[in-house]
C-alpha cells in the first residue's frame, strides 16, 4: 500500500496533490451527474482541466465511506487503481496492487 496523493475536502469536491514515479500534478475530484447504474460518481482532473480518472462512492466492509478511483494516462503502463480515504490529516489517495 502506498500513498500517492493528499486531499482536503471542499463542499462536494476534493483538492489536492498526485505524486507518481511518472507525474506530480494538482488534481481535483469534482461530483458529477451520473449518467447511469455504472456511471461514475466524480470525474479526476489535473490541473483544472485535463481528465484523468473517474470515482465511485463505495463503503468498506467496516462501513466506512471511501472513493474507489481509476487514473489513466498516457505515461502510465496500465490505469492505476485507488481509493480517497479519510485520514487523521485529511484524506490520502492510496494506491495498492
Amino acid at each position: 500500500m502506498a500513498i500517492i496523493g493528499s486531499f482536503t475536502k471542499t463542499n462536494d469536491s476534493f483538492s489536492g496533490t498526485l505524486a507518481t514515479l511518472t507525474l506530480k500534478t494538482k488534481v481535483t475530484i469534482s461530483p458529477v451527474e451520473k449518467s447511469g447504474a455504472t456511471a461514475p460518481d466524480f470525474r479526476v482532473y489535473a490541473d483544472k482541466n485535463a481528465e484523468i480518472g473517474a470515482g465511485w462512492s463505495a463503503t468498506s466492509k467496516e462501513g466506512r465511506a471511501y472513493l474507489s478511483i481509476k487514473l489513466d494516462d498516457p505515461s502510465f503502463a496500465a490505469p492505476v487503481l485507488a481509493r480517497l480515504v479519510e485520514t487523521e490529516n485529511g484524506r490520502a489517495l492510496v494506491w495498492t496492487r
